[in-house]
């Protein structure tokens, strides 16, 4: 009897012509899985789970997409990454996916600040629909940080380094690795997958649990009559061992499972208000 083949989604917060993607999609197509491609027409960092998407006359705009050397279906979305998983989800690019993988992400996504990830955002929507998940992540910033003064010269060192001459082939590596395992488990699981920028050789997976923040932090750079001007500046405090920013920085890649919203069952709620009209 010839068993089915794994349905994956890949999708992303960079956008559809993104190398990342391009990485991940070959990593799960040489995996043998059922790959479909659909990912935001613009980059969409920053969206967390935001159901975003640009209508005309009640219709998505989606397109065909080519991806350089790989033979799969592609889509070009005007949408955000958890609006796209719903409607892989709704069998818009053909038969709903069991695994999602969203990245490669340009730049770690760690920490709590994983709340605000695009990357992470369409990964958790994907599970709360069912689907089985993974977030993946190339962490650019730390090598830049060990090269580059702290501070802003370390994150513009990032925009100085050529895509081309990335690692994706090491997080597509490992989460190629994942994948059979991933499709393994419970329905709804999710991890979060950040991956240093250096050769695979060497690179040891940990699973990490996450930092109190992430690897940068938002800053005031300036305030005027009617505007504020931000800065992304590193942190520059001490990381608690064993979370996934510490362990980053020690060369290590870091895995994560997460858990998508669900009832605060350790919360006490005040009796003396519940029930009253």
């Amino acid at each position: 009897m010839n068993r089915r083949r794994l349905r994956v989604l890949v999708t992303n917060d960079d956008g559809i012509a993104a190398p990342g993607l391009r990485w991940l999609a070959k990593a799960a197509h040489e995996e043998g899985c059922d790959v479909v491609v659909a990912a935001p027409e613009r980059e969409a960092s920053g969206t967390s789970a935001a159901l975003t998407v640009v209508t005309d006359e009640g219709r998505v705009r989606v397109n065909r997409a080519d991806l350089p050397e790989l033979d799969v279906p592609a889509f070009s979305v005007a949408a955000s990454p958890s609006y796209i998983t719903i409607l892989a989800g709704l069998e818009a690019f053909g038969p709903p996916p069991d695994i999602v993988v969203s990245g490669i992400n340009r730049g770690a996504n760690a920490g709590h600040a994983i709340l605000h990830s695009g990357t992470v955002g369409a990964a958790v929507t994907a599970a709360n629909g069912g689907a089985r998940a993974m977030a993946v992540s190339l962490d650019v910033l730390t090598a830049a940080m060990a090269d580059s003064a702290r501070g802003g010269a370390a994150i513009a060192a990032i925009d100085a380094v050529d895509d081309a001459d990335r690692h994706w082939d090491t997080a597509a590596a490992l989460a190629r690795r994942l994948l059979p395992w991933l499709a393994g488990t419970e329905p709804g699981t999710v991890v979060n997958l950040n991956v240093p920028d250096r050769p695979l050789d060497g690179v040891e997976l940990r699973e990490a649990t996450l930092a109190r923040f992430g690897q940068v932090q938002m800053a005031i750079a300036e305030t005027g009559e009617g505007y504020v001007r931000v800065a992304i500046e590193e942190r520059g405090d001490e990381q608690d061992p064993g979370t996934d920013v510490a362990l980053l920085a020690g060369g290590h890649a870091t895995i994560t499972p997460l858990r998508s919203l669900s009832h605060a069952t350790d919360v006490v709620l005040p009796p003396d208000v519940i029930g009253r009209g």
